[in-house]
């Protein structure tokens, strides 16, 4: 996995906690009336429980007011008084009283409106949202990681006959011209079935109908490496390293041969697997001679140790 790679998928983790985070503390909050008023009154001891019950359930006691006739409001407050103290003894009438009771208001609400309330369509919605940027971008990175299953580089590529290949890379004065495929990012180039057996590639699968697929890539830091016509070569202009026709190393900093994709011969048509990159050693003894002709690069540089 490349460093870009690896840093998209960090950015990606990362905002995925956030809208995780954001997900939680919503949901937290949309907590349903009754759980709430249980919240609260959970807090209260049993005592403060108890008492508020009792209080509930006293009556209330009213007493009715007696009409008080024209001619007694002359009446001294001392005789007043008296005669009200007498009246409240010896009255055996019954005491009107009254209890106090909750009366709750229910209000009929239609299906939709019983359904979901505001604070649960946020809820949802947010999840809903949640769940398909998840998705997406699970997707978007099986996709950006994962070879393609068909067309396109990382799956195997009809690069063309391989009769009409081997005509396009070989001209007729002999010297080579590789065909550039962009769709594989790969040169095409001629490899002698004779040469296969001294060479190091014998046995991995890189060779077929006398052709090889070169990966474009530089081995050293990643420049595409350019073909060289008066060498008859590959030379990378970034730092000078230098491969021959076939890709082993000639020359410069790069660590190891051109890399390579497996191919395959298919009723006749060449069959680049460019989801299998074939990585090689220095080659020590080389299958081609090399250079051919003066570089192309005006960079100098080492021969291999």
């Amino acid at each position: 996995m490349t460093t870009v790679q690896l840093l998209i998928v960090a950015l990606s983790a990362i905002v995925l906690v956030g809208v995780l985070g954001a997900f939680v503390i919503a949901y937290r909050r949309s907590e349903s009336p009754g759980r709430q008023a249980r919240s609260w009154r959970s807090g209260l001891s049993r005592e403060t429980r108890k008492a508020d019950r009792s209080a509930l359930a006293t009556p209330m006691v009213v007493r009715p007011a007696e009409a008080v006739p024209d001619h007694e409001v002359e009446v001294t407050e001392t005789v007043a008084t008296a005669a009200e103290d007498a009246a409240e003894e010896e009255s055996e009438e019954p005491v009107a009283a009254m209890q106090a009771v909750e009366v709750m208001r229910v209000e009929e609400l239609s299906p939709q409106e019983a359904g979901v309330n505001r604070r649960q369509f946020f809820t949802r919605a947010l999840g809903a949202t949640f769940g398909a940027f998840v998705g997406l971008n699970g997707i978007s990175y099986l996709a950006f990681l994962w070879p393609r299953l068909s067309g396109g580089f990382g799956s195997d590529i009809d690069v063309g006959a391989i009769a009409d290949l081997q005509t396009e890379v070989v001209l007729n004065d002999g010297s080579i011209l590789p065909k550039f495929v962009p769709e594989a990012r790969a040169y095409i180039v001629p490899f002698a079935e004779s040469d296969i057996s001294r060479s190091q590639f014998e046995g991995s699968g890189v060779v077929a109908g006398g052709l090889t697929a070169l990966f474009q890539r530089c081995v050293h830091l990643g420049c595409r490496v350019p073909w060289c016509d008066a060498s008859q070569g590959f030379e990378c202009p970034c730092h000078g390293s230098k491969y021959n026709y076939v890709g082993e190393y000639e020359a410069g900093p790069a660590p190891r041969n051109l890399d390579r994709f497996a191919v395959e011969d298919q009723n006749g048509r060449l069959i680049v697997k460019t989801g299998t990159i074939i990585q090689s050693a220095r080659a020590i003894a080389k299958t081609v001679q090399y250079p051919q002709g003066p570089s192309c690069i005006a960079l100098n540089s080492p021969t291999a140790v």
